[in-house]
């Protein structure tokens, strides 16, 4: 695995990233919390996976120095949990603002438990990340090999 640019965010308590995807460049992250403590989720978007549609969630914190690697094919997305977060990744390829994808963060057809690692915060959303799709209307996904395959 080669990565090829890293990057860095900071957050507040209860903002909400997500769900993300590259179509274009499709990125693997690895992903961590450099401070704080964030709820890090990865959906599989892979046609034919045995996980098609399904998430894996992970709690992050600095204190443990947990990272967490999302392949290629997956949506991507996180939730601050502590006062604030710096939250760093590592991508296996370069970001395309022309191939950006992102599907709602609380399709029930994907079926996130936001709220249970955080019942007491209240979800902060940016428009952008409001206004993404339903899981089955963003369109065909990508191969098992993590390649866009297209709508």
């Amino acid at each position: 695995m080669k990565f090829v640019q890293d990057n860095q965010s900071s957050s507040s308590r209860g903002v909400l990233r997500g769900l993300h995807f590259q179509t274009r460049h499709p990125q693997g992250k690895l992903v961590r919390a450099v401070s704080g403590r964030v709820y890090d989720v990865a959906v599989d978007l892979r046609n034919g996976s045995p996980t098609f549609g399904k998430y894996y969630g992970v709690i992050l914190d600095s204190e443990r120095q947990n990272q967490f690697y999302i392949p290629e094919g997956f949506a991507h997305g996180f939730y601050v949990l502590s006062d604030s977060a710096v939250f760093a990744y590592k991508c296996t390829d370069f970001y395309d603002p022309r191939g950006e994808g992102g599907l709602m963060w609380n399709d029930p057809a994907i079926g996130i438990d936001w709220k249970s690692v955080a019942p007491e915060i209240e979800p902060l959303l940016s428009e952008k990340d409001g206004k993404h799709p339903a899981f089955n209307l963003a369109g065909r996904y990508f191969d098992l090999n993590g390649k866009w395959i297209g709508d």
